[in-house]
């Protein structure tokens, strides 16, 4: 059918037009975003409890953020591939990024997106050791790339696109008999500071410690996913200041942009330059470091680090605990303001979710962990948005 005219709702055109990722999208328009509030053109408001997926830490329309992007926008977008120009959005915000990090972890290669920097990361792992074997954690999730894919554990994801990359194990998270599994034909072992898709599951102290040696001793590198947990969603600007540990790779993403698409793979010196010989140009991309992008991913790092909203974010997930008391709620996990609610079953968290919507309230479910909603909202959050949230989150669980 061919669809025009003026008639034609963006609805329509959505379903029509837009690749879909499933047969039952929120299918919720949206025409404008301030602070925690979605718009849609009715006028309707929704509270954003996910920050569009743990990437709105700022909120969504940060006057910061869109000042860096207007002045940029005027200065000039994308202008050569990256890595060849020196660029004041690039090397400005890496130098920043450089600074929030413990030594040697100094130096940054920008991406677009964390699927990409975990395909990076691969890479410079293998590059770097001349092993390729990786390991990963089971229930992880780290992107929908080939790649990234290839990590994950969970069959109903990576069958259908079989086969994928190989010499990939899994070890279960948090467990210290794993680490065993650790041995000298390791090139990396890449997890999650905290993992998101299997519904915030969070290992000990401990455990990220003996982590770290047991990779020293084997020579294989220790890689942290921060895609979600970087940029204060934690309560710390990084998820691996929890533990006292410091990786030799990290990759981000998600809330790195203030809302604009950026990731970025962090090493050291040492281990980053290997990419550039042998061969040559051994990981490129063309809009990785987009001067706009950089520019609002610098705004936002400048924002975190100046208000340290981050440092607030325990206190806000302990309010949320405190209003969240209801028969049907079996555990409540959180690390900052990223937190689990759990429940008995999907059809639950299905009803709930559903309700929430209706009521004009975003939430959603973890890939790996269906029976439990997610609740991220940006770190912006106020007291008595909480609250608000928390009264609308009861009503949709009462009708459950």
């Amino acid at each position: 059918m061919h669809l025009m005219g003026s008639h034609v709702s963006n609805k329509q055109l959505f379903l029509q037009h837009v690749g879909q990722t499933s047969a039952f999208p929120m299918n919720v328009e949206i025409e404008s975003a301030n602070g925690i509030y979605l718009y849609a053109p009715d006028g309707k408001r929704y509270i954003d409890l996910i920050s569009g997926i743990a990437v709105s830490s700022l909120g969504h329309n940060h006057p910061e953020v869109i000042r860096a992007v207007k002045n940029q926008a005027e200065k000039h977008m994308h202008i050569m591939v990256y890595g060849e120009f020196i660029q004041s959005p690039q090397v400005q915000l890496a130098r920043a990024i450089s600074d929030t990090l413990p030594p040697p972890l100094k130096s940054v290669f920008f991406v677009n997106s964390g699927s990409e920097a975990i395909e990076g990361a691969m890479k410079l792992a293998k590059r770097f050791t001349g092993r390729h074997k990786i390991i990963a954690c089971g229930n992880s999730y780290h992107g929908s790339t080939h790649g990234a894919l290839s990590l994950g554990s969970q069959e109903t994801f990576r069958q259908a696109f079989i086969p994928l990359v190989p010499g990939i194990s899994h070890i279960r998270f948090g467990d210290e008999r794993d680490l065993e599994m650790i041995t000298s034909d390791i090139a990396a072992v890449i997890i999650e500071s905290v993992q998101g898709e299997a519904g915030v599951r969070i290992a000990s102290r401990q455990y990220f410690k003996k982590l770290r040696d047991k990779c020293s001793d084997a020579g294989c590198l220790f890689v942290l996913d921060e895609i979600q947990t970087g940029f204060g969603r934690t309560g710390k600007f990084w998820g691996f200041q929890h533990y006292d540990v410091v990786p030799d790779i990290i990759t981000s993403a998600k809330g790195m942009g203030g809302g604009m698409p950026i990731g970025a793979f962090i090493s050291s010196k040492e281990i980053m330059e290997v990419l550039q010989t042998d061969p040559v140009l051994g990981h490129i991309t063309t809009f990785g470091g987009h001067p706009v992008c950089c520019a609002a991913s610098l705004a936002t790092l400048r924002e975190l680090e100046t208000s340290k909203l981050y440092e607030s974010a325990g206190e806000k997930a302990r309010l949320f605990k405190k209003y969240l008391h209801h028969p049907k709620i079996r555990e409540i996990r959180d690390i900052g303001l990223m937190m689990a609610v759990q429940f008995d079953t999907f059809d639950q968290v299905k009803h709930i979710i559903d309700k929430s919507l209706d009521l004009g309230l975003i939430t959603d479910w973890f890939l790996f962990c269906d029976n439990a909603i997610r609740i991220a909202p940006p770190l912006t959050i106020t007291g008595e948005e909480i609250k608000e949230a928390c009264d609308l989150l009861l009503e949709a669980i009462d009708g459950c």
